[in-house]
């Protein structure tokens, strides 16, 4: 199936995206990468209140290169998520909506997709040039020290992405794996 969606997400429009879909996301999605999980991870240890409430948004595994001149943002593309995965569970029981980036999540990021209802997209890897042309304003509104890892806030139009998790925890990468390989 195919789906248009705005962002902050909806719940029950994120109850039937099913592993497979192809999405186009506008509206406002956040980035953060390896340092800014870190800091909020710390902050939230020490009873600390985060930068961005997470309820129902999606977080963008992406740090940007530099914007050419006329542009909002650099090359924009994903960068690896099971990095964020120590991080991950936390964030989605906070209600966190969904996640954008590139490869596997672990067990314990899928029981937390499910137990929240949330969903993993991925976006094209390599295709950093082509995904910024979707980002029409791009802000930093936490950890400016961080440089390219800290928290922006995009306002995106048509941002193309693939469900990768669903909220039922079906995976499309253990289901074309499966399929090639004949191994479950």
């Amino acid at each position: 199936m195919e789906y248009r969606i705005t962002a902050p997400l909806d719940k029950s429009v994120v109850g039937r995206l099913r592993a497979g879909d192809y999405v186009w996301i506008s509206g406002t999605i956040y980035t953060a990468r390896d340092a800014a999980h870190k800091r909020m991870q710390e902050a939230l240890d020490a009873g600390q209140e985060l930068p961005v409430d997470w309820k129902d948004n999606i977080i963008y595994y992406m740090g940007p290169s530099p914007a050419r001149e006329g542009r909002v943002i650099g090359s924009a593309g994903p960068t690896t998520s099971s990095r964020m995965d120590p991080y991950a569970p936390r964030l989605l029981d906070m209600g966190l909506g969904g996640m954008i980036g590139k490869g596997k999540r672990s067990k314990e990021v899928t029981k937390a997709i499910v137990r929240s209802g949330a969903v993993y997209f991925a976006a094209v890897g390599g295709a950093g040039a082509l995904l910024s042309r979707q980002i029409k304003k791009a802000e930093v509104v936490a950890y400016d020290d961080l440089g390219t890892e800290a928290i922006r806030r995009l306002e995106v139009e048509d941002f193309p992405v693939i469900v990768v998790i669903d909220p039922e925890g079906n995976d499309l990468y253990e289901r074309v794996r499966t399929e090639k390989t004949g191994i479950s």
